[in-house]
Order: structure tokens, then C-alpha cells, then sequence
């Protein structure tokens, strides 16, 4: 049987070259990649693309900063999600399939579901996450990993976030995995920074926080390789 990642990866696919022939993103899209999860793809050793990311099936989602807020109804909107051009969401995070349940940021939350990306907290992911900034030069993102605890009702966010940059020239993928699907904070009060990933029963509600500063697109791409965290 396919496990949540196989066939949400295998949707993602389409997805992705659905967005492509689009022109949803206004870029020159990678070139088509197959449905099926090459099984070498699940060891370390995988091929890296051209533009820095791993070869193979993947899910992309794309979040997209808009000028004006959005006012239509985006419960179900494909593998992207709108943000205001300036200013911050908060993208709810559930446990599932790969699906944005929420495409409209522009109101301050959107939501997207994820499969549980390291069960066990063994600090080994069943998938990673790359992710890389398009669109005009000169635009910036911050997102940061964020859940409450149960139990006091504080919030904590991770230690780490991933910042992306629109430079000119080129844009390659890095590997996000740590920011995105962990939160590291010291929630035990102990001086000790720990770990958390996502869906971890210690901590509830999970989001990412999604701080923009005129980014157009930041595309997210999530592959079946494994990625090592501290």
C-alpha cells in the first residue's frame, strides 16, 4: 500500500506540471519529472538538479505575495497559497495528505496539511524540503515554525527560520528541512534547546509564520529523500 507521502507526491507531481504549463509562477519550469518515487531517491545519495534541488517526483507549492487581498472563496485553490506583498500569516499546519486547505493569506491565515515528517523524532526526516525565492529581484521572506504548549498555553517558535532572498540572476533551491519541519526551543525551561518536529504530541498548532517583504513567489518543494538534523 502507498504510504500519505508516496501518493501525496504522486499528486504533487501533477500539480506541479499543471502550474508549469500555467505559467502560474512566470518562470521557465523544470523539466517534467516521472510520478513514480525512484527507490534510490530514499538513500542520501540522490542527484542534485541544476538548480540545486534533488531529482525526482516532488509536491511544489507556491507562496505567492499579492498587492490586494483576495475576496474569493479558496478552501481548496491547488498547490498555492496568497500573502500580502507586505506584512505577515500564519499558515496553519495539520497532519494529512500534501493539500493547501486555505489558499487565502491575504486575511492573516491560510492553512496547508503535511504528512508527519519524522514520527519517531529520530532526527531523520521521510522527506525534506527545499525551498527557493522567485520573481522580481529584491524581495525577502522569513518563515518560522511555531505550536503551543498544551499544557501552559505558551507559544514557542523554532530558534531557526528559513530566509529567502530574491537576488538577481539564478535562483537555486536550499534544503529547509530544519526550519520547516521542526520547531527547536527550550519548552521544558531547562536552558536546553530541544527538538520538536511537526505533529509532535508534546506541542499542539502547529503554523509556520510567514513574515514577507515584497517576495513575489517563494516556491516550496517537498521530495521523498531523507535529511539529517541536529
Amino acid at each position: 500500500m502507498n504510504s500519505p507521502v508516496d501518493r501525496a507526491l504522486k499528486i504533487g507531481v501533477a500539480l506541479s506540471m499543471f502550474a508549469a504549463t500555467a505559467g502560474l509562477i512566470g518562470c521557465a519550469a523544470d523539466p517534467a519529472t516521472d510520478a513514480q518515487i525512484d527507490p534510490q531517491a530514499l538513500t542520501n545519495a540522490q542527484a542534485v538538479t541544476g538548480n540545486g534541488g534533488p531529482s525526482g517526483a516532488h509536491y511544489n507549492l507556491n507562496i505567492i505575495g499579492v498587492a490586494n487581498p483576495k475576496t474569493t472563496d479558496m478552501t481548496s485553490n491547488g498547490g498555492r497559497i496568497f500573502v500580502p506583498l507586505t506584512g505577515s500569516t500564519k499558515i496553519n499546519l495539520s497532519e494529512g495528505d500534501f493539500q493547501v486547505l486555505d489558499a487565502n493569506g491575504t486575511d492573516g491565515t491560510a492553512a496547508f496539511q503535511l504528512p508527519s515528517p519524522d514520527p519517531t523524532n529520530s532526527g531523520t526526516t521521510t522527506y525534506s524540503v527545499f525551498a527557493r525565492a522567485l520573481g522580481t529581484p529584491g524581495g525577502s521572506s522569513k518563515q518560522t515554525t511555531c505550536a503551543t504548549d498544551p499544557t501552559t498555553g505558551q507559544v514557542y517558535c523554532s530558534i531557526y527560520s528559513s530566509v529567502q532572498v530574491r537576488s538577481t540572476g539564478k535562483s537555486s533551491f536550499t534544503n529547509v528541512s530544519k526550519e520547516l519541519l521542526y520547531v527547536y526551543a527550550d519548552v521544558n525551561g531547562d536552558g536546553t534547546v530541544e527538538r520538536y518536529p511537526l505533529f509532535d504530541s508534546a506541542l499542539q498548532d502547529y503554523y509556520w509564520q510567514y513574515d514577507n517583504n515584497g517576495l513575489k513567489v517563494l516556491q516550496l518543494r517537498f521530495y521523498q529523500v531523507p535529511t539529517t538534523v541536529p
